[in-house]
């Protein structure tokens, strides 16, 4: 066995034992953990296929943004988990029974779809119009297209995604009861007179020993 295969095993694993955990964990914030393991994992899998491209887009756009918003709104999302887990062993054989069916459909698929297909390469080669075959870079042609010729689609969607994402954070962010916070517009429209009050007060009651207050003071003073 060598190396690839070796990191190809490796990967699997770490890949199956993450997307278990998806499902199996407790606690949300680990699930998303968990998920985020997954990813990186079925990125080196697409490098081990020379799909470099795949790659980086997954460790990129799902790591590097999608799962960190969803952490961020787990994180402040008040799941009750027993609640939520009341119903898992009363749903669980139709789950079981579609995932299997999942399962088998992408085995036919894998199975009997790319038997015949060579090993993927890093560099695609086409032809010039002269004739001569020339290599050039996968994720360098895409970029092309997306930037020139598919621009205003990648900015209507790049866009809604920001739209999605505080649409997100406006809906998870609701005031408590239990919090002390301050609004900090009325802290920038605060003034001098407002902090401090000065209140003159009448004495209620006379003072009327002052010779043995001085006696005092200095027996304490010596």
């Amino acid at each position: 066995m060598d190396a690839k295969t070796g990191f190809f095993y490796l990967f699997s694993i770490v890949l199956l034992y993450a997307a278990f955990r998806v499902i199996t964990a407790r606690n949300p914030v680990h699930a998303v953990l968990h998920l985020m393991l997954a990813f990186s994992q079925a990125a080196g899998i697409w490098l081990l296929l020379k799909a470099e491209f795949l790659a980086v887009v997954l460790v990129l756009v799902y790591l590097g943004a999608v799962m960190v918003l969803f952490l961020f709104v787990v994180m402040m999302l008040d799941i009750h988990v027993d609640v939520l887990r009341q119903g898992f062993w009363r749903h669980f054989p139709l789950a079981a029974t579609i995932g299997a069916l999942i399962a088998l459909e992408m085995i036919a698929v894998l199975m009997g779809g790319f038997g015949g297909m060579d090993e993927p390469k890093s560099l695609a080669i086409a032809l010039d119009p002269a004739g001569t075959t020339v290599q050039y870079s996968n994720a360098k042609a895409l970029g092309k297209l997306m930037y020139t010729e598919y621009l205003y689609p990648v900015e209507a969607a790049s866009v809604i995604l920001l739209v999605a994402m505080v649409a997100a954070i406006a809906l998870t962010l609701r005031r408590r009861k239990d919090t002390k916070t301050i609004n900090p517009a009325i802290q920038v429209r605060v003034r001098a007179s407002d902090r401090v009050e000065v209140v003159q007060m009448t004495a209620t009651k006379k003072f009327q020993d002052e010779p043995n207050l001085s006696a005092n003071i200095q027996e304490k003073t010596v």
